[in-house]
C-alpha cells in the first residue's frame, strides 16, 4: 500500500456513516431511483414501493445526513435529489481500497512466487 493510498483515520470516521447508510436496501434503492430519474417527490418516490410515505421519508433523511441527498420545496411538495459529490467520494474510498487489495495480493503473489 502506498502512502498516498492510505486513507487517514478522520476519512474512515467520514466514510463509515456514508457506507452505512448505503448498506439499507431501501436506502440503496431511493439513491438507484434518483439516479436513474432525477429529482423524484415522496409521492414518486413510493410508487410501487412495498415501504410506507413515512418510511421512505425517514430514510431519505437518514440519506441527507450523510450528504447523500437534499430537498427542496415546490408548492406543497417536498422534492428530492441526489448530491453527486458525496457518491463520487463513495467511489473514491472504494477505489482507493481496491487498489490497495491489488498492492497486497501483488505483494503476496511476489512472495508466493520468490
Amino acid at each position: 500500500m502506498s502512502s498516498t493510498d492510505a486513507i487517514a483515520p478522520a476519512q474512515v470516521r467520514d466514510a463509515a456513516p456514508l457506507f452505512a447508510a448505503l448498506g439499507d436496501e431501501t436506502r440503496l434503492r431511493l439513491v438507484v431511483k434518483l439516479c436513474a430519474a432525477g429529482p423524484l417527490s415522496i409521492t414518486q418516490l413510493s410508487t410501487r414501493s412495498p415501504v410506507s410515505r413515512q418510511a421512505i421519508t425517514k430514510h431519505l433523511e437518514v440519506l441527507s445526513d450523510v450528504g447523500l441527498v437534499h430537498s427542496s420545496r415546490r408548492g406543497r411538495e417536498r422534492i428530492w435529489e441526489l448530491a453527486p459529490r458525496r457518491l463520487e467520494q463513495a467511489n473514491e474510498y472504494l477505489a482507493r481500497i481496491s487498489r490497495q487489495w491489488d498492492d497486497a495480493l501483488g505483494r503476496l503473489q511476489n512472495f508466493v512466487e520468490r
